[in-house]
């Protein structure tokens, strides 16, 4: 099979370590790049420049607000995108409920209160099974530390302002996987069903027993489906 680069784009908050599970089996397809989306606060700039940084042509794979930019690559530049993996994602643009929840996380964050948003949105974040679990928590709590609240600040910018992608999804002609977790509070499981619905040809997998962390709360079956997508 010829080689094919892949590019991860991770979340909210989030680093390249949402995708350790399923780097080193998708790095037998080809080199993997993890953009760096923490740098601008609107998603048609943060695609831009994954694009300047990004191999000629590439299958694409985003989590959440990866999705997010994913979309706004495909509007951006469709024919370098071999192949498209919209995980735990959404294609509407926010809610007037959702950007003041936003704003009130930005003046948290800005105000050194980072840790509190975590504890807020952890509930959130995976399914209730999993809620208690300290070692999953302690890995999204790392990542948001890391990424920093001037990071955490731009990407609640950018998702706020994001589009509605919906109008643009029937025009996608790769293959394309729409994955999402049963159990998902943050973009449930009718988001996806509806992306699906809309892109021609699109495979749609829900995940069971699991929240909007998908790669990290079913790691084996999501690493599966993906090695599944990139044999198409």
């Amino acid at each position: 099979m010829k080689s094919l680069p892949i590019v991860l784009i991770p979340g909210l908050a989030c680093t390249a370590r949402l995708y350790t599970g399923q780097m080193p089996a998708l790095g037998t397809f080809g080199p993997i790049t993890v953009a760096d989306h923490r740098r601008a606060d609107h998603v048609d700039t943060i695609a831009r420049q994954i694009l300047d940084n990004a191999p000629r042509r590439f299958a694409l794979a985003g989590l959440s607000m990866g999705g997010y930019i994913a979309l706004a690559i495909m509007r951006i530049a469709p024919e370098r995108v071999a192949k498209l993996a919209l995980l735990d994602t959404g294609s509407r643009s926010d809610t007037p409920e959702q950007t003041e929840r936003r704003k009130a996380q930005i003046a948290m964050a800005q105000n050194g209160q980072l840790e509190a948003i975590n504890d807020i949105l952890w509930p959130l974040l995976v399914h209730a099974e999993r809620k208690d679990d300290a070692a999953l928590k302690a890995v999204v709590t790392e990542m948001s530390l890391m990424s920093g609240a001037e990071a955490f600040v731009r990407q609640q910018q950018a998702i706020m302002t994001r589009p509605d992608s919906r109008p643009f999804l029937p025009a996608i002609t790769c293959p394309t996987l729409v994955l999402v977790g049963d159990g998902d509070q943050l973009t449930p499981p009718h988001l996806a069903e509806e992306m699906a619905s809309l892109i021609p040809g699109s495979r749609h997998v829900v995940v069971r027993n699991c929240g909007h962390l998908s790669t990290l709360e079913q790691p084996e079956f999501v690493t599966k489906t993906l090695m599944e997508w990139m044999k198409i």
